[in-house]
């Protein structure tokens, strides 16, 4: 019989029988807690116990039980991941990344979606800590810096979207302002002077930087800036879409669009289609993002590329050394500009 407090390693062999971790020490020729060190990587042993103690293992076909292994590291083995739209296209490519890397390093993933609403996000926490997860990932919160501040006491968080520091905070750094000034100058650079600008959400920080850069590109080429070529969309199709019939109906003269991201671009194409005008002929659009269905749009997409993947790569490796009390060093690489035929040049 187990002692009380306790963790019992036992599993099932392929013939039906239980294998305990005390019958792995017997055939490995070492003690009951040599073999737990090496189980949980708790303490140095030596290279010969070590392959003696696999050898065992092999032979036994034991698996260690996730849940022993667990209460013994004083760990659940689980960390938490908070999106906004966990069935979006540019979060499903970069979930896929996250559950990749946190499996790989023993760790199971739980998700669960905010829906761009502060009380979903808290109510998705709530959850979480009542888990006991290791580690919460939090995609482009919604949650102010105060409390995500106060959260990070609780529980390590690693954060997309955002730019905050902490002793248990780690942020990606994915300031969005370069890449919207990047696709705002290409655009000028193609001789376009009246760009229309479809955003994000407006209490958003991810869409507050994506309309800095559009300004600051205007700015830094002495444009005028035109309050009645920014309309607000929500980052979805039918946003993007209903945006641009705005724009349109606005009476403002443009002669392109730079869409916070992909989907705005996508519902923004659409909504051109319906009036008749023809992209790239009547009008330049460029997005955000490069989602993987970018290149196949008609016309294929101009869009500012992100890794997404390495977003989802990243944040998978920071959560992890944050619960491993390690300063992480994670990062991505900076946009850089995905030329394709959603844009021409303005005719002389």
């Amino acid at each position: 019989m187990a002692r009380p407090g306790k963790a019992q390693h036992v599993a099932v062999a392929s013939n039906g029988s239980a294998v305990t971790l005390e019958m792995v020490a017997r055939e490995a020729g070492v003690s009951p807690s040599t073999v737990s060190r090496i189980l949980n990587g708790t303490a140095r042993v030596r290279d010969s116990k070590v392959q003696a103690v696999r050898a065992a293992i092999a032979r036994l076909q034991f698996v260690p039980n996730p849940v022993a292994r667990s209460l013994a590291r004083g760990r659940s083995m689980s960390v938490g991941v908070v999106t906004q739209a966990i069935d979006g296209p540019f979060y499903g490519a970069a979930l896929a990344a996250i559950e990749k890397g946190l499996l790989r390093a023993g760790y199971a993933v739980l998700f669960l979606s905010g829906h761009w609403r502060e009380v979903d996000e808290r109510r998705c926490i709530d959850h979480l800590l009542n888990r006991r997860v290791d580690g919460i990932i939090l995609m482009t919160s919604c949650l102010s810096d105060k409390a995500l501040r106060e959260l990070s006491a609780r529980v390590p968080l690693a954060l997309t979207g955002r730019n905050l520091s902490g002793a248990r905070i780690f942020s990606l750094d994915s300031d969005s302002t370069p890449g919207a000034r990047l696709a705002t100058e290409y655009l000028i650079g193609q001789g376009h002077q009246k760009i229309g600008f479809i955003s994000g959400p407006a209490d958003h920080p991810d869409a507050q930087q994506r309309l800095v850069g559009y300004k600051s590109a205007l700015a830094a080429h002495k444009l005028p800036l035109s309050k009645n070529r920014i309309v607000c969309g929500d980052y979805t199709e039918a946003g993007g879409l209903a945006a641009m019939n705005r724009l349109l109906d606005s009476g403002v003269e443009f002669t392109a669009v730079f869409a916070a991201n992909d989907q705005s671009a996508y519902g923004a194409m659409l909504a051109l289609h319906r009036r008749g005008l023809k992209v790239p002929e009547d009008m330049s659009i460029v997005g955000f993002d490069d989602l993987p269905g970018s290149a196949f749009t008609i016309p294929p997409l101009t869009t500012v590329h992100r890794s997404i993947h390495r977003v989802g790569e990243s944040a998978a490796q920071a959560i992890i050394d944050l619960i491993q009390g390690e300063k992480p060093a994670a990062s991505v690489p900076p946009a850089t500009m995905a030329i394709r035929e959603s844009t021409l040049p303005l005719p002389a």
